[in-house]
């Protein structure tokens, strides 16, 4: 296993991180799942990736189940809550401590921040950033970071209005694939700032659930070397079966850097598949934002903007 360092933290995790989505499918038992993070732990897998969302807790629940017995001691546990106030945040945080079964988690990120005004209620003074502070000092969280698929623009004011607060992120999650480069690039505009900041790089979608492959123009090994060949500190993949660990433990055991060449070559096959953002529809459509079904998730507005409005 290869392990980096994330961003400014003095964490070392391992290049591939067990995503928590897939570990909640229909088709994935328990058993399976169980089976899945502790087969990965054994085989150096230590960033485990989740959200208070997945599966309606299911994904949660089994990796605290499968986190048992000493294996809590191995892994970097990550995992997001979706809620905008301190209240939802705040609610969400300890479901997520009770089904993980822990008191303590290394990570938590706020997700989804698809929207131009989520930073604002995120660092409002009853915000959920106010939350995950408390939580912080009281020791059930560790470090914090958020997590969005639709636009580089709203990374990049999220960072911005952070600062405006006088806070720092430890993390930001972003896609970050081979058509990503092409169409409103997270690469591109996002991941230099991260890179001078320090900032850990958490890489999704690379991948895309499968989407990407189906442009026939790239494989999953190629797809996850084109990740890892970035600067990301892990890249999250999705794995739901015995057979997809292997191909992840595959791409990380066969890794080495991509040259310039190579990756002239990736992108140069990928562009025209690229071009409009067909395959890569968590930035395109509403398909893969929880929060857009759910919006009460999110939580209640400030309250003195509500009564703002009402006046």
């Amino acid at each position: 296993m290869i392990y980096r360092t994330l961003g400014s933290t003095k964490e070392k995790v391992s290049a591939i991180g067990v995503g928590g989505w897939h570990l909640g499918l229909p088709r994935v038992s328990e058993k399976d799942s169980i089976r899945i993070v502790r087969s990965a732990i054994d085989r150096g897998i230590n960033f485990m990736d989740n959200c208070w969302d997945y599966g309606e807790g299911i994904s949660e629940t089994r990796m605290g189940q499968a986190l048992k017995d000493g294996y809590r001691g191995k892994v970097f546990l990550m995992t997001k809550i979706d809620g905008r106030s301190k209240k939802e945040a705040a609610r969400q945080l300890d479901e997520s401590l009770k089904r993980l079964q822990v008191e303590m988690i290394d990570l938590v990120q706020h997700h989804e921040v698809l929207r131009f005004e989520d930073p604002h209620r995120i660092f409002d003074e009853e915000g959920a950033n106010q939350a995950l502070l408390e939580a912080r000092a009281a020791g059930k969280i560790r470090y914090i970071g958020f997590t969005g698929h639709k636009d580089p623009q709203i990374h990049l004011h999220m960072l911005k209005v952070a600062a405006q607060h006088d806070f720092r992120f430890d993390t930001v999650q972003m896609p970050l694939n081979v058509m990503d480069a092409h169409f409103r690039s997270f690469e591109n505009l996002v991941l230099p700032e991260l890179v001078r900041e320090k900032i850990g790089v958490l890489g999704m979608k690379s991948m895309a659930n499968g989407i990407l492959l189906k442009s026939g123009t790239v494989t999953a090994i190629e797809c996850l070397h084109y990740a890892l060949t970035l600067p990301t500190s892990v890249v999250i993949t999705g794995i739901d079966s015995m057979e997809v660990l292997d191909q992840a433990i595959q791409a990380v055991e066969s890794f080495r850097p991509l040259t310039g060449a190579e990756v002239g070559e990736l992108l140069a096959r990928t562009a025209e598949a690229a071009m409009t953002g067909y395959y890569e529809p968590f930035k395109t459509t509403s398909l893969f934002d929880g929060t857009a079904s759910n919006p009460q998730w999110l939580g209640e507005e400030p309250k003195r903007l509500q009564d703002l409005f009402s006046r």
